[in-house]
């Protein structure tokens, strides 16, 4: 059990947590939240994020781009041989499975435009480093965690409420979505050496070590930049977010000095947590002051 626990990499479900969060705040004045439909939309959010993870370490796995001692980081069940592959395939269908269960709940609550929403969410998961030509192989991935667990997760999480996309909605998707895009740049940048072995060809192999570098200082950058915008539509309190400026310092700095490999793990958490710093701080600020 401690190994699914760790294949399904619960570090990275914040993310899953945080455009929830901010979008129901978003709904918040505009139209009653609905508690039983804020979380259904969390349920989804964190069934396909833990689906994308055994997706993930299923489809690297089998290709070999996961073989055990090639890589830096968590737990890979399949490239470790500590699972067998058609298991770990099994759970990422079952996790998407569930995420399609409560979607569904929350389609006949408020419309069926969500089911194709639903869809679209699922086979992005999946064709991310699965199917013939995953995207992620290409250099696209940062593009789909920036569209799903950023722009989508977070209107979407409005719009269960308000039955319409809102402009605050999409304006506090923008920060979630840099961030925690910031996120799988990071992760990438770490991976560069053994990726490019494998012929796994992401944005960061493409781009080179140091433009990746500044590319993800950039990301922490315009995340912050795009904040008081946000008091346009209201919501004064959606500065407070910048309160998160401070814990960017240490991620940029080790990030712009050169750090490697395993050096990099510890960005990865220290983003993960801007993020979700950033995301409770914003969904407070909205909330409050609707």
């Amino acid at each position: 059990m401690n190994d699914w626990i760790a294949g399904a990499r619960p570090r990275t479900l914040p993310a899953a947590v945080v455009p929830v969060a901010v979008g129901t705040a978003a709904a918040v004045g505009v139209a009653p939240v609905v508690a039983w439909r804020a979380v259904a939309a969390l349920v989804v959010s964190l069934a396909l994020q833990v689906g994308v993870n055994y997706a993930n370490d299923y489809s690297d796995g089998v290709r070999g781009t996961d073989a055990d001692g090639a890589r830096v980081g968590p737990i890979r069940l399949v490239g470790s041989g500590l699972k067998a592959p058609g298991l770990v395939k099994r759970a990422a269908f079952l996790s998407f499975g569930v995420a399609a269960v409560f979607g569904l709940a929350l389609a006949v609550a408020v419309g069926w435009e969500l089911l194709v929403v639903g869809v679209a969410a699922i086979a992005a998961a999946w064709f991310y480093t699965g199917g013939p030509r995953p995207y992620g192989y290409a250099g696209f991935g940062e593009l789909f965690v920036f569209v799903f667990f950023g722009l989508v997760a977070t209107v979407g999480s409005t719009y269960v409420h308000t039955g319409e996309v809102t402009g605050l909605s999409l304006g506090a998707s923008i920060p979630v979505g840099l961030l925690v895009t910031a996120l799988l740049v990071v992760n990438n940048l770490r991976d560069i050496p053994g990726d490019t072995v494998a012929g796994k060809h992401t944005l960061a192999v493409r781009m080179g070590d140091q433009p990746t570098r500044v590319f993800y200082t950039a990301l922490l950058a315009l995340a912050f930049l795009v904040v008081p915008p946000l008091a346009a539509y209201g919501r004064i309190g959606a500065v407070v977010a910048l309160a998160g400026i401070p814990f960017a310092q240490r991620p940029v700095i080790t990030v712009l000095s050169g750090a490697k490999g395993p050096a990099l793990i510890p960005v990865l958490g220290a983003t993960g947590r801007l993020h979700l710093i950033v995301g409770l701080l914003l969904t407070a600020g909205l909330w409050f002051t609707a």
